[in-house]
């Protein structure tokens, strides 16, 4: 088997490397020996780099995309350190390192734990982030000493952790000294992805890399806190309280499929109806003692007092406003059961409260 390989090198004059895969960044040309014939040629496609080591030293570099014949004239440093001789037709051994230099995109970071802040608006905060960045090599020879190696392949899962690191530990200290608001960290993505980006690009520069992109997709806060801003925000969109009951109720009784609430909405109108939310944001704001019985919503009536509706009232309210002249015989007043607001002097069950019984119906013509 060794000697079939010696022969099939022998032969093979061509030096290339046709990527077939996603994230390879770096691939060493297999040769038996390592030997190379004077006179084979190389192929430097588009975003690739050939790198010629001797001995585990950078010998030669081609970075232009072409077609090169492997001679003396074309690696002069290769040459002296071989010591070429007898015009150089016996292979000389390299090793022989293709580099991409393409841009890998779609890589992910983000914080595998809460980066703890002090934000101005809710205090001690814990932000999670995540986002997604774009990087190449930007100096093959220093990529190859300081990162690969020896190593015949290297892929980019074997730099991504690194970069995700820098990139997270930078993104913390950013976060902190931009003392932006955590509500107005969306308006800033921008702003603050590209200071990043600017703080780590020395950083991965030492291993012959360059971040080209760098994205944050999403900057959110803990379950618990997300939780009780959504009911901020909910309360906020409500406004008045005691105005939204009394739209509900007053939808709930124009339904006719709402039960017996929609039967009493279609005798007694929409006034009746806003009365009724009323009545009831009333009974929320002063509701009984727990163990007390509430009182008869039937026993008490509404006013139109100075133009505006008024209670509900008990009887003891009501004979109060009675002598406080508030309450009249023409006082409008409505309560549950009737169809419409009816002058205090024709509702028998008022008498009491205006001091006198109920006026005598006219006599049948």
């Amino acid at each position: 088997m060794d000697i079939w390989k010696k022969l099939t090198g022998e032969l093979i004059d061509i030096v290339e490397w046709l990527d077939n895969s996603s994230d390879r960044l770096v691939y060493r040309f297999e040769r038996h020996n390592n030997e190379i014939k004077n006179g084979a040629k190389l192929v430097v496609r588009e975003s690739q780099a050939a790198v010629f080591i001797n001995e585990g030293s950078v010998a030669d570099i081609f970075k232009i995309a072409g077609t090169y014949e492997l001679r003396t004239q074309n690696l002069p440093l290769l040459a002296t350190l071989q010591g070429w001789k007898y015009g150089f037709e016996s292979p000389f051994k390299a090793e022989v390192y293709f580099v991409s230099l393409r841009q890998f995109t779609g890589c992910k970071w983000g914080t595998a734990n809460p980066i703890m802040l002090r934000d101005p608006e809710f205090g001690p905060l814990r932000l999670r982030a995540f986002g997604s960045y774009a990087f190449r090599i930007a100096d093959p020879t220093l990529f190859l000493k300081q990162i690969v190696g020896t190593n015949p392949r290297f892929d980019a899962d074997g730099i991504t952790d690194q970069l995700r690191n820098f990139i997270v530990s930078q993104f913390a200290d950013v976060l902190g000294e931009s003392k932006i608001a955590a509500l107005d960290l969306a308006a800033n993505y921008d702003e603050v992805g590209k200071f990043i980006k600017d703080k780590i690009s020395p950083m991965v520069a030492e291993y012959g890399l360059e971040i080209t992109a760098f994205l944050i997709e999403n900057i959110s806060l803990p379950p618990e806190v997300e939780k009780v801003l959504d009911q901020r925000t909910s309360m906020g969109m409500v406004g008045d309280m005691s105005k939204y009951m009394q739209f509900n109720a007053a939808q709930s009784m124009g339904n006719p499929n709402s039960g017996a609430g929609g039967a009493m909405g279609q005798t007694m109108g929409m006034g009746a109806g806003f009365a009724l939310g009323q009545q009831m944001a009333s009974s929320m704001a002063n509701a009984p003692s727990a163990g007390s019985p509430p009182p008869l919503s039937a026993a008490h009536f509404f006013l139109a007092i100075e133009g505006k509706q008024a209670g509900p009232f008990d009887p003891a309210t009501l004979k109060q406003l009675a002598s406080q002249g508030k309450l009249t015989r023409e006082t409008l007043a409505w309560k549950q059961g009737m169809s419409q607001w009816t002058p205090a002097g024709q509702i028998g069950e008022l008498a009491a409260s205006l001091g006198g019984s109920a006026p005598t119906p006219p006599p049948l013509p």
